[in-house]
């Protein structure tokens, strides 16, 4: 292929990128990543293409061949990891085809797709099982700095913009002339005039070419810069007018901007809000991949390399293939051999898919980091079946302690199957426990397992071994500990919510939830979700899984019910009217308690009876301690208990 330019990812002598940014014709195959903007490389290939007719003896290009050569292209962003394609959402085949020719230069793991914020572009890519490639918003303060840092680009001449990559917008900041200052005349001179230039212009998305930062400085500054007529003034004057203006320009930015350094957490995320905005963004729902599933969650999701379903045929992406044959470390990093495992379980249960998509939740989503915590596995598989409306979303947790971690432990293979199923059977009993004191769990809740290779020291290195693993729908709503601050400035919604987590508190409390080994307080960490109504007010909570349930189930209730006043006490300075806040907490909490204790003293025998069949072990197994939470329970007075929430939540 012919080649204007640089290679991808071609360095300098520093190690940073040669090119930004390239784009790729698909009428007259080749690439340009020559400096400029992407206009300037359309018109670039078109020169070339005329140089080459003319010494040919031919014509030059027609209007229309011209216009054919423009239509028939992609825009490319380069990072220093990865080859974003910028697709028209209008013509998705060129986006694909582009992708095609890309996997010939480069490796398809490096090869992402922009643009996501239109619903064309993302249902094109999640069809052909590939949420994997849509490139990643950051996670992390650091992924933040990180980015501003590498989105550093030039035109022609220096890299002072900072360019987003879905609206192909440079950005220009007011400290940047603190540095353009410095160049020799000529230089200066050359650098505004591009800058000035710019801002007159507009890319073949509509957007500006460049544009000025912050998107709240004022018309009168902007209209400065484009009126300043470069070619006319002398040297000095081209100076002085671009001090004032600059001086004027940093004088009206807000103060908490002015500091223009990642260090500064206000100007970092104004920034990384600006060159990561995409076009169209005019929705919250058309900004999701999953429809419905909350911001701190989606943004977890490391979505990985599936397959695509054919007429009912699974076709696993070809990158599993290339790992396999090469062992690339990044490779095999993404191609999760239980994803395939997962895939085949669907496929196998679930017929008539039109795809399905998996992600790797790749951090825990509580904010307290425990060991338990850390060891759990947890994949999101998106799925569609031909003919619905809409995909669905389950998630899926693995066993936590399953046969491989058993032979871990030094077993022989009979002893952990058996362990593993009795546990499974413990984790299941649990859940029944649960419902029948009326905590509200996910309604459906299913049990199966994959096959896969036990890779350990035991002696069945290699050995084929069953992985267990609980599905369950995804619930839509927002975890209690992750509400939006402003949310409770709102005194309905306030009270609604202390109303709704007074209940699950009780609930918490009663079924002893904490945590396997640092027996710590798991409740408003992660698991309770509240369910909003269409006006946005707290209408119910679903607890989304019952881990850590009867680990506590020793102590009487008084014992620990103070533990429960934090939920209260980190909210204080939230809400306006907090002795309303908490008096709508402590009666929900109290009530809940006198209605599970009402409940079970009206079908003492049912409760008492329910785990009769299984082993009754006062070391702990799980019919014990059903007997004792029924127990502590029985004795337990709501009145006294509220009365102890109370005074440990305090003023």
């Amino acid at each position: 292929m012919k080649i204007l330019g640089e290679k991808i990812f071609a360095r300098d002598a520093d190690g940073a990128l040669l090119s930004r940014i390239g784009t790729l014709f698909l009428r007259t195959q080749g690439l340009v990543t020559k400096l400029g903007v992407h206009a300037m490389q359309r018109q670039m290939w078109v020169d070339e293409l005329n140089r080459e007719r003319a010494a040919a003896g031919e014509a030059p290009l027609s209007q229309d061949e011209e216009d054919a050569e423009f239509r028939d292209s992609v825009d490319l962003v380069f990072t220093d990891d990865h080859v974003l394609i910028r697709p028209d959402p209008e013509r998705m085949d060129l986006a694909f085809r582009a992708d095609a020719i890309l996997q010939t230069m480069v490796s398809k793991r490096v090869i992402r797709f922009l643009n996501t914020s239109s619903a064309k572009v993302r249902r094109a890519i999640t069809e052909r099982g590939e949420n994997w490639r849509i490139s990643r918003q950051p996670i992390s303060q650091q992924d933040i700095a990180n980015l501003i840092e590498h989105s550093r680009v030039p035109i022609c001449e220096n890299p002072i913009y900072y360019y987003n990559r879905s609206t192909g917008t440079r950005y220009v900041t007011a400290s940047t002339f603190l540095d353009v200052q410095k160049f020799d005349d000529l230089r200066f001179r050359r650098q505004i005039k591009e800058f000035v230039d710019g801002l007159g212009k507009r890319n073949r998305l509509g957007n500006p070419e460049v544009d000025l930062f912050p998107a709240s400085t004022p018309i009168e500054i902007r209209k400065a810069w484009k009126n300043l007529p470069v070619t006319e003034l002398t040297d000095e004057e081209l100076r002085r007018r671009c001090e004032k203006i600059d001086l004027d320009w940093r004088m009206s930015m807000p103060a908490e901007l002015r500091d223009e350094t990642v260090s500064n957490y206000e100007w970092r995320n104004a920034m990384c809000q600006t060159i990561t905005r995409q076009p169209n963004e005019n929705s919250a729902e058309e900004q999701e991949l999953v429809s419905g599933i909350a911001s701190e969650f989606y943004r977890q999701i490391e979505w990985l390399p599936g397959a695509m379903i054919d007429r009912g045929e699974v076709i696993f992406d070809p990158i599993y293939s290339d790992a396999e044959r090469t062992h690339d470390p990044k490779l095999l990093e993404i191609c999760d051999s239980r994803v395939k495992a997962i895939i085949f379980n669907f496929t196998q249960v679930m017929g008539d898919l039109d795809y399905i998509n998996v992600g790797r939740i790749a951090n825990s989503l509580a904010k307290d980091k425990t060991a338990s915590a850390r060891r759990h596995i947890v994949y999101i598989i998106q799925y569609h079946f031909r003919g619905e409306p809409k995909p669905r979303v389950v998630i899926i947790r693995l066993q936590k302690w399953g046969i491989a971690e058993r032979l871990d432990q030094g077993k022989n293979m009979l002893q952990a199957i058996l362990e593993t199923d009795e546990y499974a059977d413990y984790i299941l009993d649990r859940r029944r426990m649960c419902l029948q004191l009326g905590m509200p769990l996910p309604k459906r809740l299913r049990y199966s397992h994959f096959t896969e290779k036990y890779r350990g020291l035991n002696q069945y290195n290699g050995v084929s071994v069953r992985t267990g693993f609980f599905l369950r729908p995804y619930i839509p709503g927002l975890a209690s500990d992750k509400i939006p601050n402003p949310n409770y400035r709102n005194p309905v919604f306030a009270e609604k919510f202390a109303t709704l987590i007074g209940k699950a508190a009780a609930l918490d409390m009663i079924v002893g939830r904490r945590g396997t080994e640092t027996k710590e307080l798991l409740f408003d960490k992660n698991y309770e979700v509240i369910v909003l109504d269409q006006d946005g007010m707290p209408s119910d909570f679903v607890i989304t899984d019952h881990a850590g349930t009867f680990v506590n189930y020793e102590h009487r209730l008084d014992e620990f019910v103070f533990q429960y006043a934090g939920v209260m006490q980190r909210r204080k300075a939230l809400v306006p009217d907090y002795p309303t806040f908490v008096d709508a907490y402590v009666k929900a909490f109290r009530d809940e308690v006198a209605t599970v204790q009402s409940e079970y003293r009206a079908q003492r025998r049912a409760y008492d009876n329910l785990f009769v069949d299984r082993p009754y072990d006062v070391n702990g197994s799980g019919a014990y301690r059903w007997a004792c939470i029924l127990k502590r329970l029985e004795e337990a007075d709501p009145d006294r208990l509220a009365e102890l929430l109370r005074a440990a939540i305090g003023e």
